[in-house]
C-alpha cells in the first residue's frame, strides 16, 4: 500500500478528524504537519501549496498515491471509503444530513473564535445555543452506538472530534449523556485508546484553532 500523507497546519480544526480515521485504521501515514507560524505559513503558500498537483490547492490535503485530495469533506469521505468506514447505502442520507449539521457546528466555532468580544458577548451567546444543537444530535444518535447506527464511520471521527471543541468551550453541557457516552466508545477504539494516552497524543499539544485567534482552545 502507498503511504498516505495528510497534510495540514499543526492545529486541530479541521485536520484532526483525519488524523483520528487515519490513526484507526493502523495504516501507515505521514502527518504533514505545517506550524502555523511566519516559518510555516511561509512553506505552505510559498511553495507546497502549488507544487503538490491538487486540483483545488488548500489545506487539508490527502495523497494516496496517485490520488490527490482537498477539501476536508472530501478528505474525510475519501478516508471512509478506503477503510471501509463510510455508511452502508440505507444510511447514507441521514449521515450525510450529521455530517452537514456537525460541519455547520464548526464552522461556527471557526467564526467564534476570532470575535473580538469573544468573552463578553461572543461566547456567552454562542453557548446558549448548545442546549437546542446538543439536543438535537442527542436525539439523533438515539440508542447509537455509533453515529448511524450498529457500523462505526468517518462520522464517528468527525463529530467526536467537534464535539470536544465544544466541550472545551463549555465544559459543563458534557458532563453525562449519550454525547459523552459516544466520545467514550470513540477513545476506548484500541487503535485509538493507546495514541490518547500517549505524550504523543496532539491534545496535549495542538490548539483547537489557530494559536493567535481571541480563544486558540488551548492543548489539554
Amino acid at each position: 500500500m502507498a503511504e498516505l500523507e495528510l497534510g495540514y497546519w499543526a492545529v486541530r480544526a479541521l485536520g484532526e478528524p483525519a488524523r483520528l480515521i487515519l490513526r484507526q485504521s493502523g495504516a501507515e501515514w505521514k502527518n504533514a504537519a505545517i506550524p502555523l507560524n511566519e516559518q510555516g505559513k511561509d512553506l505552505w503558500f510559498g511553495n507546497k501549496k502549488a507544487n503538490l498537483g491538487l486540483d483545488f490547492p488548500n489545506l487539508p490535503y490527502l495523497i494516496d498515491g496517485n490520488v490527490k485530495v482537498s477539501q476536508s469533506v472530501a478528505v474525510y469521505r475519501h478516508l471512509g471509503r478506503k477503510f471501509d468506514l463510510y455508511p452502508d447505502l440505507a444510511d447514507q442520507s441521514r449521515g450525510d444530513m450529521f455530517e452537514q449539521y456537525i460541519m455547520n457546528i464548526r464552522t461556527e466555532i471557526t467564526k467564534l473564535c476570532f470575535q473580538p468580544d469573544f468573552e463578553e458577548t461572543a461566547k456567552p451567546a454562542f453557548i446558549a445555543t448548545l442546549d437546542v444543537k446538543l439536543g438535537e444530535l442527542t436525539k439523533f444518535l438515539g440508542a447509537g452506538p455509533w453515529v448511524v447506527g450498529e457500523k462505526l464511520t468517518y462520522l464517528d471521527f468527525v463529530g467526536y472530534e467537534v464535539l470536544q471543541h465544544l466541550k472545551a468551550l463549555s465544559p459543563d453541557h458534557f458532563k453525562e449523556g449519550p454525547l459523552v457516552d459516544h466520545a467514550q466508545r470513540v477513545r476506548e477504539l484500541p487503535n485509538l485508546k493507546k495514541w490518547f494516552e500517549s505524550e504523543d497524543c496532539t491534545d496535549k499539544t495542538y490548539t483547537i484553532n489557530a494559536p493567535f485567534a481571541v480563544w486558540p482552545g488551548k492543548p489539554s
